[in-house]
């Protein structure tokens, strides 16, 4: 009997594949993560929607951030909790539609990020130019091409995969179809895959980074030259908070992805994973609210409520 190949159609996560009483908190406690989530960001963008005193760019980029993290949180957390109390299983197309919308949403949210970083350098470091630099046309401009990016580098890595041969096993030892979950699947050479992976990756999380790095260099400096420490304070408020999501985004992103093989286990994949799909989606608005006055007022006001 000759040899054959058979191509797997679905594979099945073995992400969190723990006991039945384990498994009731898990659901319990994502279901209530991917709620926080959507009430928090709806929230967000509702109340910069209807304050006329939040029309700036800052404001503008942080309803697109919780835009992101609604559509970021929304491509795994219900696939999850559907694995916990429901079918593991998921189909070769929806796997790959799924790593897709990974990769544009993740990418996406990077570079609102660094886009975020940028027009906080323009705003304290080129007060008298901001409203030039940040313009409204420039803003969607800013918007519309991160889109694109992301997009085109979610298409490069998706591409390469349909090229691959699984023939089995088909178990992802995780919870979501990220790349290198699948990559350990393939029964065919991944070198090309991986390589465009790294370089893609590279460039742009380089590129967003850099920008990110120095426009906070600059920030730092500009905010030591001010003389008031009151006014070092406010002016550095308005940074906290996205610094914050910064480090947990990039931080968690980059022990997933730029670990070597040999220092990953399948429980720290999860947990990075969480931290920066899941959870940080979900503390944006909560950083944002409780660290800006600005929105934390307009918060108050939609809900009706006064201190």
């Amino acid at each position: 009997m000759g040899n054959q190949t058979t191509s797997v159609t679905s594979f099945v996560f073995l992400g969190f594949s723990y006991d039945p009483p384990v498994h009731f908190f898990l659901f319990l406690m994502f279901f209530l993560i991917y709620v926080v989530t959507l009430m928090g960001n709806i929230t967000i963008m509702m109340a910069i929607r209807s304050n006329s005193n939040l029309n700036s760019p800052m404001y503008f980029l942080l309803s697109h951030l919780s835009f992101i993290d609604i559509c970021y949180s929304s491509v795994t957390v219900p696939k999850l909790l559907n694995n916990i109390y429901g079918s593991q299983a998921i189909s070769y197309n929806s796997c790959l539609t799924q790593m897709f919308f990974i990769f544009l949403t993740g990418t996406t949210e990077g570079f609102i990020l660094a886009a975020m970083a940028y027009d906080r350098y323009a705003a304290i470091c080129k007060p008298l130019h901001y409203v030039q630099i940040m313009n409204r046309a420039f803003c969607r401009w800013l918007v519309g091409g991160v889109w694109a990016i992301s997009f085109f580098h979610a298409m490069t890595n998706t591409l390469p995969i349909l090229k691959l041969v699984f023939c089995g096993p088909n178990v992802i030892q995780h919870f979501s179809c990220e790349l290198p979950s699948l990559l350990v699947l393939s029964c065919s050479e991944t070198f090309l895959n991986i390589t465009v992976f790294f370089i893609s990756a590279c460039i742009l999380a380089l590129f967003s980074f850099f920008v990110i790095l120095l426009s906070y260099v600059n920030i730092v400096s500009s905010i030591l030259k001010i003389h008031s420490a009151e006014a070092r304070r406010k002016t550095f408020s308005t940074c906290s908070s996205h610094l914050i999501v910064v480090v947990l985004f990039y931080g968690t992103g980059s022990l997933r992805y730029l670990r070597p093989q040999s220092a990953s286990s399948v429980i720290m994949n999860e947990y990075f994973s969480i931290q920066y799909s899941i959870s940080t989606p979900m503390l944006n608005p909560i950083i944002y609210s409780l660290k800006n006055r600005k929105v934390k007022e307009a918060i108050k006001k939609l809900m009706g409520t006064r201190d």
